[in-house]
Order: C-alpha cells, then sequence, then structure tokens
C-alpha cells in the first residue's frame, strides 16, 4: 500500500514539501480485536505537524505514520471481533497511521458515521469530538450556567468545544486572531469573542464576568499563558491544558490556585491507554453524535486537499490559514 512517509530527517525548519513524500509502505494485517480500515480521508492535526518534525512520536507499538484520525470502509477484521463487518463505513479514533490507504484500528477505537455527515467530513470529526468531550466532561466537568474559555476558537478543537459547551448550557468565551475567526466563532454559538492581537483576555473577561472569571479553560498555549489564564480563572476553576502551541516551561503563583482553590490538568489523548480511548469514543457516540444528527453539532471543515498534498496542508495548518479543520482525501 502507500502512505504519507518523512522521507529526511526531520528538523523543525525542514520545508514540509521536502519531508512529506506518498510512497509505498507495507501492507497490514488486523491482529485480535483490530479491524483494517481502507482510509477514504484523513483529518489533520498539530500533532502531525509536531511529528513531522521528530518532536512528537508516536506512542510504543503504534504505527511511525502520521495521522490521528481517518474515515474509510473495513475491509477485514482481526480475531475475536463481533460488532464490525466487512463493508461498513466508520470514523476512527487513531494512536497514528492515517495518512496511508489503509490503517489497523482497535475495534472500539471505530465509531458509526453520523447520520447526515459525508464519509470525507467525518474524518475532521472524531478527534475533536473525543478531545473536547473528553476535557469539558469527564476531565472539567464542565455545568451549565458556567463560563467556559476557548483558546484558539477558530481551531479544529475550538469550534467543536464551542458548539459543545453551547449544549452543555455554558457562556462560552474565545480567543482567536482575526476578525474572520472570531466570526465563525459567533456564528457557531461564542457569547464573548477576544481578538487575542488587541485585547487582554484577563481583563475583558473580568469585565465581561461581572468579575466571576472563568470556570473552565481549555488551553492549547501551555507556557506562554500559564500565568494568565490562572489569572482569569473563578473559584473552583479549572484549567485544562491540551496543547504546548506557546510553549513547555513556566512560572506559576501557587497562591493564586490556593486563594481560587483552583485545579490545573494536563491531557493527551493520543497516549492513553486502549480501554480509556474505547470509552471515550463510547461516550462521544451517546452523547455527541445525536446533536450531530439533529444539526445542532457540525465539522468545521476549511478545505479538502488530496493526500499528495500533505505537505500543502501542514504549511496551511503551521500558518493558521485554516478555520476548523483540513481534511486530506484518498
Amino acid at each position: 500500500m502507500h502512505a504519507i512517509v518523512v522521507a529526511t530527517t526531520p528538523e523543525p525548519d525542514l520545508p514540509t514539501a521536502q519531508s512529506l513524500i506518498w510512497d509505498e509502505v507495507n501492507d497490514l494485517v488486523p491482529g485480535p480485536g483490530e479491524v483494517l480500515v481502507n482510509v477514504a480521508a484523513a483529518g489533520v492535526n498539530r500533532a502531525d505537524l509536531l511529528q513531522r518534525q521528530g518532536l512528537y512520536p508516536p506512542p510504543p507499538g503504534a504505527s511511525q505514520i502520521i495521522g490521528m484520525e481517518c474515515s474509510g470502509t473495513v475491509s477485514a477484521v482481526g480475531e475475536g471481533v463481533s460488532t464490525l463487518s466487512i463493508g461498513e463505513e466508520v470514523c476512527c479514533l487513531l494512536s497514528g497511521g492515517g495518512y496511508a490507504e489503509q490503517v489497523v484500528v482497535p475495534v472500539g477505537h471505530c465509531l458509526p458515521i453520523p447520520a447526515g455527515v459525508t464519509l470525507v467530513d467525518a474524518a475532521g470529526l472524531v478527534e475533536v469530538a473525543c478531545t473536547v468531550w473528553s476535557n469539558l466532561v469527564m476531565v472539567g466537568r464542565l455545568e451549565r450556567g458556567e463560563t467556559l474559555l476557548v483558546h484558539g476558537g477558530g481551531s479544529g478543537v475550538g469550534t467543536m468545544a464551542i458548539q459543545i459547551g453551547r449544549l452543555l448550557g455554558a457562556q462560552v468565551a474565545v480567543t482567536a486572531g482575526s476578525a474572520a475567526k472570531l466570526t465563525t466563532c459567533s456564528e457557531l454559538g461564542a457569547d464573548i469573542c477576544i481578538n487575542y492581537r488587541e485585547q487582554d483576555f484577563v481583563e475583558v473577561l473580568k469585565t465581561e464576568t461581572a468579575g466571576h472569571g472563568t470556570d473552565v479553560i481549555l488551553d492549547n498555549m501551555g507556557a506562554k499563558y500559564l500565568q494568565r489564564n490562572i489569572s482569569a480563572l473563578a473559584r473552583d476553576g479549572r484549567l485544562i491544558v491540551i496543547g504546548m502551541q506557546g510553549g513547555v516551561k513556566a512560572e506559576i503563583d501557587l497562591s493564586q490556585l490556593l486563594r481560587k482553590n483552583a485545579s490545573v490538568q494536563a491531557t493527551g489523548l493520543r497516549g492513553r491507554p486502549t480501554g480509556e480511548k474505547a470509552a471515550i469514543c463510547e461516550a462521544v457516540v451517546k452523547h455527541v453524535w445525536p446533536w450531530v444528527e439533529a444539526g445542532l453539532v457540525r465539522p468545521v471543515i476549511d478545505r479538502t486537499l488530496p493526500i499528495t498534498d500533505a505537505a500543502t496542508a501542514h504549511q496551511l495548518l503551521q500558518d493558521g490559514q485554516a478555520t476548523g479543520k483540513i481534511v486530506l482525501t484518498i
């Protein structure tokens, strides 16, 4: 089969066009509890950029091929699989391997395609839905009437977090770097839209919440925003760090956390044990898919590109030129 491979020694500044090549790789066979999926499309995520640069290797035992989500058709099933059959269409949460013609997936990480969503668009839905539901509900315990702040509101995760946060009954605030992205956020249901290039989100939230602050923060920046996020938290607030776009090391004022009885938690989805990821997938099918099928939640797809243009997709994402997800088609 063919897949996108990193053809040269990964370097952070290496042009993507020189590093992502469509090439032949070994064929795959599903093991016990796994299915083989013929990939129709694969979603592009920021973690893919880090892996290409050699900064985010896949978990032990996972495919070395880039790609954390895909959609496609089951073409073979391994021993013990009874819940899926050959020919069924699925979207899949992956630890790796999505940028390929075929991928092997644990059966519990395969989700049905929600009614009303195309097979291609579904490739940009599963990772963001699992990320948002697991962090806002399972970790963040977001409740009706609380305020949620989403950094990177125009991203794939951000656009999904706005929609789910709104349906959970929260007041949703977002940060983004352009008027166009903030307009999209507002159309999706964001109540407070903050241009981080021009405004201080701590001060805006203080004003907009009458000094209360935000109850839950979903943060993709890491070190750069850490202390300001803590300043923005309400009493009993929960800061959930899911990305490191702003660096990995920072100092914090612990006295603020103590005074607010607040918490900071960093979470990842890719490296979780198989059973935990299966439980998240099950929860998403139970709680989020009905909203998708009712038209209350939708995947926000910026554009689709052929898999051979993976380098272009990475460059667009790296330059902040996408609102929502970029999807690669095979």
